[in-house]
């Protein structure tokens, strides 16, 4: 890997005029800056693979507007209470099989009650029985949620911010910003890895881009993993209809979080059926090193395993190993449970 390069330190003061500003650059001069910090950091032809499964699906109180698992949307989607165990750790002995070294777990919940709790901590168990690192997302989480997460061994949590603060209210209202900072400052706390991202799509600002990448790069400490959604449309959902993103602006959104925050895993999310092979070769470019394997993200489509593999191979690219992710160690990448 090439020597740091001073843009690559680790900072927590992020101005909004500052990143607007690396957002702003040149195509190709943000994209240089971009990899070379990310070769500072990473293997830059290793991307890190992880399996997600969907534990309980539809029915979800919240009423954000991407997403189809939502009570408050006319949708067409099958409601599914939460999965049996066993029917989890076969899920799970299959993701391994295919090469997963991470099995991610996602329920449509606002919150999980104790009693589903109980629930959840078996699966955390059975499948770290299997030799595999474990991730949920649940919804919000008391401090004492969290540590009871922590001591069934979970290793990383996922609860994406969305969007910027002031754009969050147009797109959610059921629950507020806070509830999901104070989400995240539990899941720390408890020593758990965090995992936190957002959606691009919904008819956001550049700036609101810019603001929700300065709330993830001054946490305390930077997520382990910064999944980046490209919003999927559903019939049915309120945001159905948005115009779509630029592809250029999604690249440059990877890229300045790439800067920002250094050695996070930056994920390639929901919405990857809809890039071309050629928009995700810029994005493993501009400093993109982690996706999710499989035919389907909880409730909406991906790329299947052969096409990320025949892709990895024109690429050059290969599957990060278990043993190779060191101390900087990936989160599942989250896609946020309402957004896929």
């Amino acid at each position: 890997m090439s020597p740091a390069s001073p843009m690559s330190e680790t900072r927590h003061d992020w101005q909004v005029d500052e990143i607007l500003e690396l957002m702003g650059r040149p195509f190709n001069d943000l994209l240089f800056a971009a990899h070379t910090v990310h070769r500072a950091h990473f293997d830059p032809n290793a991307v890190q693979v992880s399996t997600l499964l969907s534990i309980k699906t539809g029915a979800c109180p919240e009423d954000c507007g991407y997403c189809p698992q939502s009570a408050h949307h006319e949708v067409e989607l099958e409601r599914e209470r939460l999965l049996p165990l066993e029917e989890v750790l076969e899920a799970a002995r299959n993701a391994r099989s295919h090469g997963a070294s991470r099995f991610c777990m996602g329920a449509a919940w606002r919150n999980p009650t104790d009693r589903n709790l109980e629930r959840v901590i078996e699966m955390v168990e059975g499948v770290k029985q299997l030799g595999l690192e474990t991730c949920m997302t649940l919804g919000m989480l008391t401090d004492t949620q969290a540590r009871r997460l922590k001591d069934a061994g979970l290793d990383y949590y996922n609860h994406n911010l969305d969007t910027s603060p002031e754009f969050y209210g147009q797109v959610i209202t059921t629950r507020t910003y806070q509830d999901r900072l104070e989400t995240l400052a539990h899941v720390r706390e408890a020593g758990i890895n965090v995992c936190s991202g957002g959606i691009l799509g919904m008819g956001e600002s550049r700036r609101d881009r810019a603001r929700l990448l300065q709330q993830l790069a001054n946490l305390p400490r930077h997520p382990e993993s910064v999944p980046i959604n490209n919003l999927v449309q559903v019939e049915g959902t309120p945001l159905a209809g948005t115009e779509a993103l630029d592809p250029f602006e999604f690249v440059r959104t990877i890229a300045t979080a790439r800067i920002l925050m250094p050695a996070s895993y930056v994920r390639l999310s929901a919405g990857r059926t809809d890039m071309h092979d050629e928009l995700q070769a810029l994005c493993f470019f501009a400093g993109a090193n982690s996706i999710f394997y499989g035919d389907k993200l909880l409730t909406t489509p991906n790329p299947g395993e052969n096409h990320d593999r025949a892709l990895f191979e024109r690429l050059g690219i290969h599957p990060l190993e278990h043993s190779d992710e060191g101390a900087s160690c990936e989160t599942c990448g989250g896609v946020d449970i309402h957004a896929a």
